[in-house]
């Protein structure tokens, strides 16, 4: 004969040999006096679901009841109960023990947020004495999971028709080993959208990797180089390009007297072309080059840059590692959203990054500096990596 519950508040409390039974044994639920235990609805659920309780009393003077009437009561009284009960069953079948993430469970020390439902311990660990392999955050399809504080943290997504999609973010940078110092005496002419630096030397492409060279098959101009909007701001920062001319018909004779102002002429040319997202994407350019990383477009893969680490020419040119996606910090993804990102990167064989960065929405403009440009350029940049990830 298995044993009874008896729901008390939001926990169901066990007797018996429960203890021996469910905690020590198999890590469910906490100890109390005695012998007898409390459980999590969930993981009483999942007791009621394999036949191990016979049945759970919801009130003092009622009648046990099967999983379905459990599962219901539940499922209207406890946030997101269904969701959380399909992942916490799933990682139960792939062997896993898992505490509630909160107090006075087991697992209520371990969690790194609040936004945490479960810990996962490492395959063979009891409560006890096990180590967290996996914090887990449950979230239906359409509900939205905020960026920040993601990072260390497994999203566990359950989609319309119940199937589960696991993803592993963490937090750090992107690092890589371009050794290469651009020229200090370039000098270009601001088109609408990019700038043209008519004598580029020959290292700053094969090299540096920067922009792309005007050229085709009957040309008879040599050395020209196009720059997007978000190279060029960078490299005035840097006072390595000047400015001699832009398509307004302004000039300046002394290119040398430009450099001081040209950053800021390129950002405002970046801010009237593309909004806001410039100022986040030429932070995070700054510092993925600051990294000696290679950000380029990625466009044709609907990320923001596409970075490679070590680059020694473009002739032998390496697979490029990362697509990153430039976001506000408070950003929500859709889970949907975040797995279209993730799938598109892992299909061609790169990391899904995002950098959350603060600047943007007309706010580095309000502390000056060369019209915000000072402050685009020293914004703080938080990355965020995601991957699916199989338990």
């Amino acid at each position: 004969m298995q044993p009874t519950g008896h729901l008390r508040g939001d926990a169901v409390r066990v007797g018996g040999d429960a203890r021996q039974r469910f905690y020590d044994a198999r890590g469910y639920g906490r100890p109390l006096d005695g012998n007898e235990i409390a459980l999590s609805r969930v993981e009483a659920a999942h007791l009621l679901f394999r036949g191990d309780l016979s049945g759970i009393t919801l009130s003092d003077d009622s009648d046990p009841v099967g999983f379905e009437r459990f599962f219901v009561a539940s499922a209207a009284a406890a946030d997101r109960f269904a969701v959380r009960f399909l992942v916490y069953s799933d990682l139960r079948d792939r062997g896993f023990y898992l505490s509630p993430a909160r107090e006075p469970w087991p697992g209520g020390d371990d969690a790194p947020s609040d936004a945490v439902d479960f810990v996962a311990y490492e395959r063979g660990e009891t409560p006890d004495t096990g180590n967290v392999e996996y914090p887990i955050q449950v979230v239906g399809e359409r509900e939205s999971v905020a960026a920040a504080e993601l990072a260390g943290r497994t999203l566990a997504v359950v989609d319309e028709e119940s199937d589960i999609t696991y993803f592993a973010a963490e937090g750090g940078g992107i690092d890589g080993a371009t050794g290469y110092e651009p020229p200090s005496d370039l000098t270009g002419v601001l088109l609408a959208d990019r700038v043209v630096v008519w004598d580029a030397p020959e290292d700053l492409y094969e090299r540096g990797f920067y922009g792309r060279p005007l050229t085709g098959r009957a040309a008879d101009v040599e050395g020209a180089l196009q720059l997007s909007l978000v190279e060029a701001a960078s490299l005035a920062a840097d006072g390595r390009l000047s400015l001699s001319a832009s398509v307004e018909g302004e000039r300046t004779e002394d290119a040398d007297a430009n450099a001081g102002d040209a950053a800021a002429r390129v950002v405002a040319r970046g801010r009237d072309v593309e909004g806001e997202r410039f100022d986040r994407r030429l932070a995070v350019y700054k510092r993925l080059r600051a990294a000696d990383a290679v950000p380029k477009t990625g466009f044709k893969f609907g990320a923001d840059f596409r970075t490679y680490l070590d680059v020694e020419t473009v002739e032998d040119l390496p697979h490029s590692e990362h697509l990153v996606r430039v976001v506000g910090p408070d950003h929500e993804f859709s889970p949907r959203e975040l797995s279209l990102d993730v799938r598109l990167a892992g299909g061609v064989r790169k990391e899904m990054a995002f950098a959350l960065t603060a600047v943007g929405d007309g706010r580095p403009a309000e502390r000056g500096g060369d019209d915000g440009a000072d402050a685009t350029l020293d914004a703080d940049v938080e990355w965020l990596s995601v991957d699916r990830l199989t338990p």
